[in-house]
């Protein structure tokens, strides 16, 4: 019943000859006066079909001889399809055609055309459409008031409407999905999501979770020795945290904030909230970088007020993971920051009463359950998700509604704006001559790579090509590697040697795309930019512009480039709010692949879209 043409053509009325107009669809009535199989160019049936008005040629490159002999002379014939001047005149190649008589009714209704899939023909699916439509119950589910005062037809009458349009319906609105019949259908679809959305709120706040009420003294200690001050959207973000955690039920809340806008700050202030109850926090990144990256910067504002911090993750060696544990399960250490490792089974939190999971998107609804099944029997820890990825108004309206949403929308003062600069790979010496001169004047960069090595599909500059071939044309400059696959001591090492200034130029894939932190580096060169997506490109150029002199980020890009990659292209050149970059990354690509929803089991919406259907969402 559901499943909706995507377009309609108008069979309900007859075109002469004559009068057709050229390159649009049209239906003719006519009889066929000549029939012939022809050999050249090509195997082909040819007939001549005559009304009234003049003659028309049909041809057929595929045909079975069953069609050769029902288009016989005499045969009269309904034709749908577009006239093109052709070899032997005007023509119709390979039209839609159905033998009739004299005075064959023609349809009542626009003919649906609908997304059909190998083997199953137009007419079949037609024929079981029509046929559920005289036995389906259509009757409302939703009160008349409610429908009538927004203009929308009963749910019946828009399915209806939908599936056979009345001659006179206006076909751009029902092709452009803004039909009264179409925003019904979709109005339905989207206050069924919205209702299934606060169903699980509302069974969420429900359940039992430690109350952690705000005031403690370590709060107070931690933001007297920060040596900057919270900005407004920060401060804001926070105290719709705090009020959560002094709740009875469990906080499911996303942060969210660009690039740099100051979420990790806001998560440690949560996590001592919980601490000074006498409560431990988990904090869990979906990379050891960025793992680390928490782990360093929340022991350098913690432990100095005395909060113990643990850190695991899956490639610690066996002394260091057993001392991790034994600190985790007796309450020693408050906070434990790490990677997946952090909910696998011989990790005991005696008194877990809030999780913070960074990157949220990364990980899959089962592995943020387990981190929360580490409660106490009969109560759930608060949850705090964090997303450097901003998420469109809409998308958060649409997909979030069963989380309450905090966005941190400024960012702290003096952080220089990045530059952008779009460059073709054929101007690749400009670009080498640039990093030198940089690195030359005491400042690191980055140089980022999409593959670890050359996949024969995809013959891109990989990070170890790259790597080579950077150290030869900078024997004077240290060069440091790091990727997905190298070991994480190795890793480790690289990262430390380059946040002390040690390495001057990074060569890396895209493992940096989040957390790393290092204000000398004010120059980012990303090769195949067309090949990376908007978030990325924007999560990437973030890592520059985190001091105060200038940065610059250079997109080098291999012509010739896709319409949808010169699009990506032009969107990151001119934007740098990554609330924008997402709105505009939503319309180019639809909320499944911007959500990666359709591996997390998220249901996507069918009909409503939610760039064009805001007003109704």
């Amino acid at each position: 019943m559901l499943h909706l043409p995507l377009r309609y053509e108008d069979e309900t009325r007859i075109t002469p000859i004559a009068k057709a107009p050229p390159g649009q669809p049209v239906q003719v009535h006519g009889e066929i006066v000549h029939a012939d199989i022809m050999f050249r160019p090509r195997r082909q049936l040819v007939c001549q079909v005559k009304d009234a008005s003049g003659l028309l040629f049909i041809r057929f490159l595929n045909f079975y001889p069953n069609q050769a002999a029902a288009l016989s002379v005499g045969a009269r014939v309904r034709l749908f399809g577009e006239i093109r001047p052709g070899f032997f005149g005007e023509e119709m190649v390979h039209p839609r055609y159905r033998l009739v008589g004299e005075d064959t009714p023609l349809p009542k209704s626009l003919t649906p055309v609908y997304p059909v899939t190998a083997g199953l023909a137009q007419p079949a699916l037609r024929a079981l459409v029509l046929r559920e439509l005289r036995e389906a119950d259509l009757s409302d589910t939703l009160p008349l008031e409610l429908t009538r005062s927004r203009g929308f037809p009963s749910f019946a009458q828009a399915v209806r409407t939908l599936h056979e349009p009345p001659p006179d319906a206006p076909l751009a609105a029902l092709e452009g999905r803004t039909h009264p019949a179409w925003r019904r259908v979709k109005f339905d679809e989207l206050l069924a999501q919205q209702l299934s959305m606060r169903l699980h709120y509302r069974e969420r706040r429900a359940r039992a979770a430690p109350a952690l009420p705000p005031g403690g003294a370590l709060t107070q200690k931690l933001l007297r020795a920060l040596p900057f001050s919270l900005t407004r959207a920060q401060h804001r973000a926070l105290a719709e945290i705090r009020a959560d955690l002094g709740q009875t039920h469990p906080m499911q809340r996303l942060l969210q904030g660009d690039v740099g806008s100051g979420k990790t700050i806001v998560a440690a202030l949560a996590a001592l909230q919980a601490v000074e109850h006498g409560y431990q926090v988990a904090i869990m990144a979906p990379t050891e970088i960025l793992a680390e990256q928490h782990y360093r910067k929340l022991s350098g504002w913690l432990e100095p007020l005395g909060v113990r911090i643990a850190w695991l993750t899956g490639s610690q060696g066996a002394r260091e993971r057993r001392a991790a544990l034994a600190a985790v399960e007796s309450g020693e250490a408050a906070i434990a920051v790490g990677t997946q490792a952090l909910f696998q089974e011989q990790v005991v939190f005696p008194r877990l009463g809030l999780a913070v999971i960074d990157e949220q998107h990364r990980f899959g609804v089962h592995q943020r359950l387990a981190l929360r099944m580490k409660a106490e029997q009969g109560t759930q820890p608060h949850q705090l998700m964090m997303s450097a990825t901003p998420i469109p108004r809409t998308l958060a309206m649409s997909y979030y509604a069963d989380l309450d949403l905090s966005v941190i929308d400024e960012q702290p003062p003096g952080r220089t704006p990045v530059v952008t600069k779009l460059l073709a790979d054929s101007r690749r010496d400009e670009v080498v001559a640039r990093v030198r001169d940089a690195c030359m004047q005491g400042r690191q960069a980055y140089w980022v790579c999409p593959l670890i090595e050359e996949s024969e599909a995809l013959q891109l500059k990989t990070a170890l090509d790259t790597y080579e071939s950077v150290r030869q044309t900078f024997p004077d400059l240290k060069v440091g590697l790091v990727h997905g696959r190298l070991a994480a001591a190795e890793k480790a090492q690289v990262m430390e040697g380059f946040q002390k200034g040690q390495v001057q130029l990074l060569v890396a894939t895209t493992v940096i795309e989040v957390g790393v932190d290092v204000p000398n580096a004010s120059l980012m060169v990303i090769e195949h930019a067309e090949r990376m997506g908007l978030a990325q490109l924007h999560q990437l150029r973030g890592r520059v512009g985190r001091g105060a002199q200038a940065s610059v980020c250079i997109l080098m890009y291999q012509n010739p480039l896709s319409e949808t990659a010169r699009a990506r292209l032009k969107i990151i050149y001119e934007n740098q709010d990554g609330f924008e970059i997402a709105r505009q990354d939503l319309r180019l690509r639809g909320p499944g692949e911007f959500l990666g929803a359709r591996q997390s089991g998220v249901p996507m919406l069918r009909f409503a879209d939610l760039e064009r259907d805001q007003d109704l969402l």
